[in-house]
């Protein structure tokens, strides 16, 4: 660990093992299926907002978003925007729906609504989105701890994944909430230290960072234009919206936290709390990626170390052809973007304070990583298990399976992030996994509660169609040049806002001709 000293690597040792010490603190307690997966509901309103930071407050949050500002503008931040409306919806709606319906997975009213062939569609959907979602953070906490420890990525996930699965394991969704808790403060004061010794080594302070940014336009939030075909304001509001939409109303990580509090006023007020901490918690990041690049347009010869870097890398897997020397010349800021902060870290933060910054990093890994585990096990042992394997089970088999479900699981999302090694930047990586897998799941789940008259035949139209609509966006390069003009005009943020429309829209006009037609007759 050539760039960590002692105080550093004894604070994260203090850390990993408490982790895993809250794991097997709380496994005492894990005696039934309920407690495992509900924490038998007795979790209280503002432990679980801090928990629904946290979750959103990932790696790719922490490591990603510097990188996107750094690289590119604010942009991104207007996805933060559009969280208010989509919270509004869903303590209106979504909590008193869930809570009603009394069963911990998120899409058992799917198979009452529409049939069996729905509810496995949604956990299909669901369960690629948590493979994406745990290979992404894995991915983000792996090029930081790289730069840090000079120990190869791989290595690091696979460390990293063990420790993650014995705490999740043996502690539940209690553990994890209980420990999100601590990680959401941890993970807010590490970043308020970082940009602290950023803005401390500019000359100017903050107002260096601010000419910086006027001048190159890095505050922008994107075109007001009404333009479809780049990351502009809207498309972002809209992506924003819509996959918050899915997070407040499908993704199991929130649902089951809906179960997990004593009263349905505390499980609304957890989703406000999570609104009204992360919007401007999320602004802070993009501020330091913007004081990062203030900061390394003052040193350039630091900067070209980092492109050297990335170039290398690039060349070693195979990813570029030329030299590299010839490809760090090629690149663009939002490729190497990721790197830069690691970078910092590892230059310019002093011994022991390192420690703690590296802490809320994995802090923020771990939070994420352990409860997409613990939601795919019990989505796994709910919806798949106990409906088409063995529906009959007593308590014990029960545990037996959800323990067995979050290794996989976790091993499955390690996997996934090892595939991604080389790739560009890891929140555009998520952003596009996680509106491809989620935009069925979300239409669907939309037809059900709005549209009253929707069948089950209607559904499956819809679903098809959507599906297809999907794919056309998904993989354009698939469609050979002659038929350049058949590919999506789109950017690919909008692809679960289209889905989702389409398999709303188009089910509810089938029952309304239906209806139509019915009446006529």
């Amino acid at each position: 660990m050539s760039n960590l000293h002692l105080p550093d690597i004894v604070i994260i040792f203090i850390y990993l093992v408490g982790m895993i010490g809250v794991g097997f603190y709380f496994s005492r307690k894990n005696k039934t299926a309920s407690q495992f997966t509900k924490a038998s509901g007795k979790i209280p309103g503002w432990a679980l907002g801090l928990s629904l930071y946290a979750t959103f407050l990932s790696s790719n949050t922490f490591l990603g978003v510097p990188g996107k500002a750094f690289g590119s503008n604010w942009n991104a931040y207007v996805f933060s925007l559009s969280m208010p409306l989509a919270a509004w919806i869903a303590s209106k709606y979504f909590v008193p729906f869930y809570r009603s319906q009394g069963a911990v997975s998120a899409y058992t009213n799917l198979e009452q609504r529409f049939g069996t062939w729905a509810r496995t569609y949604a956990v299909v959907c669901f369960l690629l989105t948590q493979l994406a979602r745990m290979g992404s953070v894995f991915f983000g906490i792996a090029i930081s701890l790289q730069a840090l420890t000079q120990v190869p990525m791989s290595t690091i996930m696979i460390l990293m994944g063990i420790c993650i699965i014995i705490y999740t394991v043996m502690g539940g969704i209690e553990a994890v909430i209980w420990t999100e808790v601590v990680q959401g403060v941890i993970k807010t004061f590490g970043a308020g230290l970082i940009l602290y010794l950023i803005v401390r080594d500019l000359p100017g302070g903050f107002r260096d960072v601010i000419s910086v940014g006027t001048t190159d336009h890095k505050f922008s939030l994107g075109t007001l234009s009404l333009n479809f075909t780049e990351s502009s304001f809207w498309v972002v509001l809209f992506y924003g919206f819509f996959i918050n939409l899915n997070n407040f109303g499908m993704d199991q990580n929130y649902v089951q936290r809906y179960h997990a509090a004593p009263s349905e006023k505390q499980a609304r007020r957890s989703v406000w709390l999570c609104v009204y901490i992360y919007v401007p918690a999320s602004l802070l990041f993009f501020f330091i990626g913007t004081s990062l690049y203030a900061y390394y347009n003052l040193h350039p010869g630091m900067l070209n170390d980092i492109r050297q870097l990335a170039a290398a890398e690039k060349h070693n897997a195979g990813h570029v052809a030329g030299s590299v020397a010839d490809i760090a010349t090629s690149l663009k800021p939002n490729e190497y973007g990721d790197k830069v902060m690691p970078d910092f870290m590892v230059r310019k933060i002093p011994a022991g304070l390192l420690g703690l910054i590296i802490s809320a990093i994995l802090s923020a890994a771990m939070s994420s990583i352990s409860s997409s585990m613990n939601s795919s096990a019990t989505v796994f042992t709910e919806d798949i298990f106990k409906r088409y394997i063995q529906p009959n089970t007593t308590g014990k088999k029960d545990m037996k399976v959800l323990y067995i479900a979050t290794v996989a699981f976790g091993l499955l999302g390690m996997c996934t992030g090892l595939a991604m090694i080389g790739a560009k930047s890891v929140l555009d990586i998520w952003w596009e996994l996680s509106g491809i897998f989620a935009g069925g799941m979300l239409g669907l789940f939309l037809l059900g509660l709005i549209s009253k008259t929707s069948r089950n035949a209607d559904a499956i139209t819809a679903t098809l169609i959507g599906t297809l609509v999907i794919l056309w966006m998904t993989l354009p390069s698939f469609i050979p040049d002659r038929f350049c003009f058949l590919r999506s005009p789109f950017h690919k943020n909008m692809i679960i806002v289209i889905g989702t429309l389409t398999i709303l829209l188009t089910g509810s006009l089938i029952a309304k001709l239906r209806a139509k037609s019915a009446r006529s007759v």
